[in-house]
């Protein structure tokens, strides 16, 4: 797949559209790699699991998260969904890298 795609505003077919939406996630899952690999340096860096789940920076991470998708006009409820998924699913992989690490 060819990652040379039109902007939304330029699009004009709904082929443009999916081709769009494809190459964009395909973005995303590069993001998340990187954000993954972010997890797995917290999993290094930290020496107690006990401070892997942090509530404070979850509540910072998800209100960062809200106040972004507010300010692009985004449906700012929806997006604290899916941050909350995200960052769960980061919680339980980074104990997982955490746990593999020190075995």
């Amino acid at each position: 797949m060819s990652d040379d795609y039109l902007l939304p505003d330029m699009c004009q077919t709904m082929a443009d559209v999916r081709h769009g939406v494809d190459a964009t996630d395909r973005e995303l899952i590069a993001l998340l790699d990187r954000r993954f690999g972010y997890m797995r340096a917290a999993a290094r860096i930290k020496t107690d699991r006990n401070a892997v789940r942090d509530k404070e920076r979850k509540a910072e991470v998800i209100a960062n998260a809200r106040a972004d998708a507010d300010a692009r006009g985004l449906p700012g409820e929806r997006i604290v969904e899916l941050w909350e998924s995200l960052v769960e699913t980061s919680i339980a992989y980074e104990l997982v890298e955490w746990e593999r690490i020190r075995s």
